[in-house]
């Protein structure tokens, strides 16, 4: 990519697919990861950080298909300090129509002790690492790790070194979110002002959320001269999470007055990608999460609904429409057909063929007869429940739950596994806890519950409810999630798609099992 940049423009670089996906449990497979670059690229990302190629043969594979595939944006992939990774990297990324490299390795203290190396060892790798680099891609971005917590002559050194062997984008890590706003515009002002060189790169900031600073700190440092936004939808991503793309997108747009920078994002696409995101990667958006929360453009205060009926802009900054929210949500019904379930799904941003619709349209039916109206949540949830389940390792047939005061409760699942259908019968401290344990005893596993998560999809005692339930095996991770109108079933179902994701990231069912396995020091 070239360096020449307006000066009012802001690149957004989305690393939802590798920082985010790194968020423990949030694994997608490998056709999720094309869909969503795919949305990416048609939203207007500039940059796709479409993975970490030598993690695994899934993140090679999937950065590869990705850079084949994309229109308009460049594709990036991650590689640590080191030729191997680098040459790993140029390879995945070589079919692209922009292809770029992004190395890193840790400039703090901290960091700088895990390799055991001096500051002149370092310097001497990122001098010859970036080098080799720029002698296999035109576009090579590099990141000093935690420079934030860098000591400042040796930050400004070594980003020197890195300019002057060839970086063109030069992306400045707050990797822990330690840093506040003051200080992320004033330490790229003055890195901007200091280097040599540094007129002649862009600047990048990547901002965590630990103290939940990560928009603040985003907007800061193009405040301070950075040009380039490192986020992740819906601020996926390890710990508290990155910067969220949608929120400093929105900023951006809605207080331009103030901020007086613009990216080409198509935001009316944002609550489809977000929503998409949050199914592939198993992660609920939280109620209350700004631009993509179901509470973002809801109102329940009676002085903000009077003032919103009299004149919307008084408690509303932004249109629902802006971010891709239909301006109507009115319900369907058991008597809908396929032309009004088509146009719904179409107007919450999913398009489906022939076939996929009729398999759909017996879904809807389905839950209609459960439901007297059906809304636009309910829709979305019914999308989500449907998906791979045709790809399945395990599928759950049928199920009966006895509970009550009487004694304890008891769970009867039939389960298709591996294309047989087996039953088993279980006892538990309530039906959810009988049906976990009839899954167990018909496929054993040692599994431990991290999380269990309830919420109703929309309002009255026949709303769906939708299930989150994260697993933990042997260090790996996995979040799976289930709607249904009964809460047992969503349960069951939801434990299931997350033991789905356990045996896809341990490598027994299809390709590309997420082993990332790597070390520090790897990259010496």
């Amino acid at each position: 990519m070239t360096t020449a940049l307006e000066k009012d423009r802001v690149l957004i670089f989305d690393t939802t697919l590798r920082d985010g996906e790194q968020s423990p449990g949030a694994t997608m497979t490998h056709d999720e990861k094309l869909e969503i670059a795919g949305l990416l690229d048609e939203m207007g990302v500039d940059i796709i950080e479409a993975g970490f190629p030598i993690a695994s043969e899934g993140d090679f594979k999937a950065v590869s298909e990705i850079a084949e595939r994309s229109k308009n944006a460049v594709i990036c992939g991650l590689a640590r300090a080191n030729f191997k990774d680098i040459d790993r990297c140029a390879e995945a990324v070589r079919k692209a129509a922009k292809p770029r490299i992004h190395t890193f390795i840790g400039t703090s203290p901290l960091h700088r002790a895990i390799p055991n190396l001096t500051m002149d060892e370092m310097a001497e790798r990122i001098h010859d690492t970036v080098t080799h680099a720029r002698n296999l891609v035109d576009d090579v971005q590099w990141s000093p790790m935690d420079a934030t917590r860098t000591e400042w002559d040796y930050l400004c050194r070594v980003i020197e070194i890195a300019i002057k062997a060839g970086a063109t984008t030069i992306n400045i890590p707050d990797t822990v979110g330690y840093t506040a706003p003051l200080e992320s515009a004033d330490l790229i002002r003055r890195l901007i002002e200091t280097v040599p060189g540094a007129d002649e790169v862009i600047f990048a900031t990547h901002c965590h959320n630990d103290l939940g600073l990560a928009t603040a700190n985003a907007l800061a440092a193009v405040e301070g001269g950075a040009r380039q936004i490192e986020c992740t939808i819906n601020g996926l991503g390890e710990r508290a999470g990155n910067t969220a793309l949608e929120e400093v997108v929105m900023a951006l747009k809605v207080r331009n007055d103030i901020m007086p920078w613009h990216t080409q994002i198509d935001t009316t696409k944002i609550m489809h990608i977000s929503r998409r995101v949050s199914t592939v990667s198993g992660f609920p958006v939280q109620f209350n999460k700004a631009i993509v929360g179901k509470n973002a453009f809801a109102h329940e205060s009676g002085i903000h609904q009077d003032g919103m009926l009299k004149n919307k802009e008084t408690f509303e900054i932004m249109r629902p429409e802006d971010v891709g929210l239909s301006g109507t949500s009115l319900p369907l019904g058991k008597h809908s057909g396929r032309a009004a379930l088509r146009d719904k799904l179409n107007n919450l941003g999913y398009e489906v063929g022939d076939n996929q619709l009729k398999d759909i349209f017996v879904r809807f039916k389905e839950l209609a007869d459960r439901k007297k109206e059906v809304f636009d949540d309910d829709i979305i949830a019914l999308m989500r429940s449907g998906e791979d389940a045709e790809n399945d390792h395990l599928q759950l047939v049928s199920m009966k739950v006895i509970c009550g005061t009487g004694g304890p409760a008891e769970a009867t699942l039939e389960m298709e596994i591996d294309g047989k259908d087996l039953s088993a019968t279980a006892q538990g401290d309530g039906p959810v806890d009988a049906a976990f344990k009839a899954v167990r005893e018909l496929y054993p596993n040692s599994a431990h519950l991290q999380l269990y998560q309830v919420h109703a999809v929309t309002e009255g005692t026949d709303a769906q409810a939708t299930v989150s339930v994260r697993l933990e095996e042997d260090g790996n991770i996995a979040t799976g999630q289930s709607a249904n109108t009964d809460t047992v079933v969503a349960s069951a179902k939801a434990y299931i798609n997350a033991l789905n994701r356990l045996i896809v990231r341990r490598g027994k069912v299809g390709e590309g099992a997420d082993t990332r396995e790597i070390s520090y020091k790897d990259a010496t």
